[in-house]
């Protein structure tokens, strides 16, 4: 894997049907990304981002093409086997946090790791070295309902990075937080992928996670307009 894209698209077309029509969400996207990437899928509501990222993450099926994931392609595995993926492999971040309002931190952040059959010794090691990355030592018995916004997306970052993923899809991330609270959760998210050598992409239309990214993919009406690299990117 060291040297390989941990992501291959070809030819990707996605469509929903839409009465006895159909509606054209991406067409002909050819993509790849690299070990350690910092990207951005980058365009307005509507122009296919989510969408692409959800094809990435093994939730949703192209039309046509082909998707390639850390070595898998994904039109030819079982759903059991992208879920296998998913929970060993990969780390989700949404803007609504998804947390579980009856478990502390502790407990949010452990769930990967007994879905993933980790011995309780090496969870309690990994979720507070987790939790200690983003800065909530300190909250570790706090439930969801006693934390603030920041606190509750970086609870989820914690449960994102907890086994060590090699690819993070974050879905608006920063979409219900403020501008300091962003800032922060960004620079967390580039120590992570410095640090970890994580792959992270993200899907936003949000200036402040653009100008730490590393390379911003924009779409518009399901079609790649520009990829460009940006050689001083902040954080």
């Amino acid at each position: 894997m060291q040297n390989s894209a941990v992501v291959t698209i070809n030819h990707l077309l996605k469509q929903f049907p839409v009465g006895g029509d159909y509606f054209t969400a991406l067409k002909d996207v050819t993509l790849s990304f690299a070990r350690g990437e910092f990207t951005g899928l980058v365009g307005p509501s509507g122009s296919g981002k989510t969408t692409l990222l959800n094809i990435i993450g093994g939730l949703d099926s192209p039309t046509e093409g082909t998707v390639d994931v850390l070595g898998k392609v994904l039109d030819n595995t079982s759903h059991g086997d992208r879920a296998l993926l998913r929970r060993k492999h990969m780390g989700f971040i949404f803007q609504s946090y998804n947390l579980l309002p009856v478990y502390t931190v502790f407990e949010n952040v452990e769930l990967p790791l007994i879905l993933n059959k980790v011995e309780e010794k090496e969870r309690e090691k990994m979720v507070k070295e987790a939790v200690e990355w983003v800065g909530l030592t300190d909250k570790l018995n706090s439930r969801p309902a006693m934390l603030s916004g920041g606190e509750c997306q970086r609870t989820a970052i914690a449960r994102a990075i907890v086994h060590k993923p090699e690819l993070i899809l974050a879905d608006e991330p920063t979409a219900n937080l403020d501008a300091e609270n962003s800032h922060h959760i960004m620079k967390i998210m580039t120590g992570l992928n410095r640090e970890l050598s994580t792959s992270f992409i993200f899907a936003t239309h949000d200036e402040k996670i653009m100008a730490y990214l590393r390379r911003i993919i924009h779409l518009d009406d399901g079609q790649i307009s520009e990829d460009e690299r940006i050689e001083h990117p902040q954080g």
